[in-house]
């Protein structure tokens, strides 16, 4: 048996009910993004799309029409809109409080010992976009070495440096200090190496990117690595995590060379008899069109996808499956550059489950508790599984 799961990272599917206490009240990246920069989208409207609840369909984008897969969407109930908070639900753990932000910046108790650390001091400190920060802190960061820090709406301490100034094993070490430091009352999410390179406005190098997270609780993925199956991270996945429950970890580029790693990982386990997970995460939507209110970008993300998605059904075993989730939302026609709570989305191409209905599921960790009665995990967490309905 092998499951293979692909995020799409902040295809969000709407707003939820709480969207208002989060300023989201209206957002809805799918409907938003495709009517401002319209791209037709057949492959996914055909495995489900066109029937999940309050997705617009029409020619030019979702054409209506029966299901060849199963359709839903999925309730976040963890207090949050990022990346760690979605993934970790995904995988059955659901936060009782969000994770710490700091939109004023990080205080003198973190930053002292962070400069310590690096000896250099430091740059920014508070919330910013990222292609904005390495612009406007940049031709400082060049002549003083100084690290660019900055936070944003999410859980995170962001690390950006020059390649040419900073190299990247002395970025990676410094966000392992920094890791440190950010514990107990401090605790972020995540800690991300951002490193940048070339001449001003400079250019993000998002294939480095390091992201250290939160050690989470007991998930899924070790449930299903304790039964001697792989579970295969592909992407930003393995960090999401602390690399926690994983047998192998691919690093990827960016979502074409992520696609083709997930099908060239999915075909090698076909051969071989792999019995397990392989679990991907496509970050470009986000990282490069989302937050930079790109919703043509965006447009053109979800596209590519399209056109992927056939070769990846195709590579799908008969007692398989190919389950699509998203996160969050990070609806570019929105305000501002953060994430928006929504809805994720959830389509699933299995053999024999054309036209399933798995409904508005009650939480994310639908999805955990799926992999675990799929792959005969023990799992006693929270979420229902949708697997029977599938089968």
């Amino acid at each position: 048996m092998l499951l293979t799961i692909v995020v799409l990272d902040s295809v969000g599917a709407g707003e939820l009910p709480d969207a208002a206490s989060f300023g989201d009240a209206g957002a809805h990246t799918l409907n938003h993004t495709l009517k401002a920069a319209p791209v037709h989208l057949p492959n996914l409207a055909a495995l489900g799309l066109a029937q999940v609840p309050t997705i617009e369909t029409g020619d030019a984008t979702v054409p209506a029409g029966p299901a060849a897969g199963a359709f839903g969407r999925l309730r976040e109930v963890s207090p949050g809109k990022d990346t760690s908070t979605g993934h970790w639900e995904f995988m059955g753990i659901q936060l009782e409080h969000a994770f710490q932000v700091f939109p004023d910046g990080f205080p003198p108790a973190v930053m002292d010992r962070f400069d310590a650390a690096t000896g250099r001091g430091h740059l920014c400190n508070r919330p910013y976009s990222g292609t904005d920060v390495i612009r406007d802190f940049g031709p400082e960061h060049m002549q003083t070495g100084a690290p660019i820090v900055y936070t944003s709406a999410d859980s995170v301490f962001q690390i950006a440096a020059h390649e040419d100034v900073v190299p990247l094993e002395t970025l990676y070490a410094w966000c392992r200090a920094a890791r440190e430091i950010l514990q107990g009352e401090f605790a972020v999410a995540r800690v991300i190496a951002r490193p940048f390179r070339g001449e001003f406005p400079f250019e993000r190098a998002n294939e480095h990117r390091k992201d250290l997270s939160l050690v989470p609780p007991p998930t899924v993925l070790d449930a299903v690595k304790a039964t001697g199956q792989a579970v295969v991270g592909i992407g930003k996945i393995p960090d999401i995590y602390a690399n926690q429950g994983f047998t192998e970890e691919i690093h990827t580029d960016d979502n074409a060379d992520g696609i083709a790693k997930t099908l060239a990982r999915m075909r090698q386990a076909a051969q071989d008899g792999t019995s397990g997970l392989i679990f991907t995460n496509l970050v470009d939507f986000d990282s490069k069109f989302g937050h930079r209110r790109d919703p043509e970008g965006y447009s053109g993300c979800l596209a590519a996808f399209d056109a992927a998605l056939p070769d990846l059904i195709a590579a799908v075993p008969e007692d398989g499956a190919l389950i699509i989730v998203s996160d969050h939302g990070n609806d570019p026609t929105w305000k501002g550059s953060d994430h928006t709570r929504e809805h994720g989305l959830l389509l699933v191409h299995k053999s024999g489950a054309a036209g399933v209905n798995l409904g508005d599921r009650a939480t994310f960790a639908d999805v955990g508790a799926t992999v675990a009665e799929a792959l005969g995990a023990t799992w006693d967490g929270p979420g229902e599984s949708f697997w029977t309905q599938l089968t």
